[in-house]
C-alpha cells in the first residue's frame, strides 16, 4: 500500500495508473490464492522446531494452510502489475518481492515451494488484471 501511495503521489498520471494496476493485481492474486488454491493445497505449515528455525527469526505463524504463499503472490502480483504500466519501477519492485518471498521461508512459515509457486501465480495473474483494467479504462473513454 505504501509503494502504491508513493507511486500515485509522485508519479503523475502514469504513477497513478501503475498504482491502480498493482493494487488490482494484488486483489486478483490474493483472491485466487486464498479462496481457491490454499483450500485445494491443504499443506500444513512447516514445523519450525523440526526444521531448526531459530527463535529470533520466527514471526507469527498464520493459521491458514501453507501452499501457496499468499504474501509471495501479492508481492509479485504488485510488481508485475506496476511494471506493466511503469517499466522503470519493475526492477526495484521485483527485488522487493523476491525479499518478501525469501522472508516467508527464512521465518519458517513456508516451505520454499510455497513461496516459489506463490510468486509464479502472482506474476502470472497480473497481466490478466491489467488487461481487464485496460479494457475498462478504454470503455470509460
Amino acid at each position: 500500500m505504501g509503494a502504491a501511495g508513493l507511486l500515485a503521489a509522485t508519479g503523475g498520471r502514469r504513477g497513478r495508473y501503475a498504482a491502480v494496476s498493482g493494487l488490482a493485481s494484488i486483489a486478483l492474486a490474493s483472491s485466487v490464492v486464498n479462496l481457491v488454491l490454499k483450500p485445494l493445497g491443504g499443506r500444513r505449515r512447516p514445523d519450525r522446531a523440526l526444521h531448526r528455525v531459530p527463535i529470533a527469526r520466527r514471526v507469527y505463524m498464520p493459521r491458514s494452510t501453507a501452499f501457496p504463499s499468499g504474501h509471495s503472490a501479492a508481492a509479485f502480483a504488485f510488481a508485475a502489475g506496476v511494471a506493466d504500466a511503469l517499466p522503470a519501477a519493475g526492477m526495484p519492485l521485483y527485488a522487493a518481492a523476491t525479499l518478501v518471498a525469501y522472508s516467508r521461508v527464512h521465518t519458517g512459515v513456508h516451505y520454499p515451494a510455497d513461496a516459489i509457486v506463490g510468486s509464479v501465480v502472482g506474476a502470472a495473474l497480473a497481466p490478466l488484471s491489467t488487461a481487464v483494467l485496460d479494457r475498462w479504462r478504454a470503455a470509460a473513454g
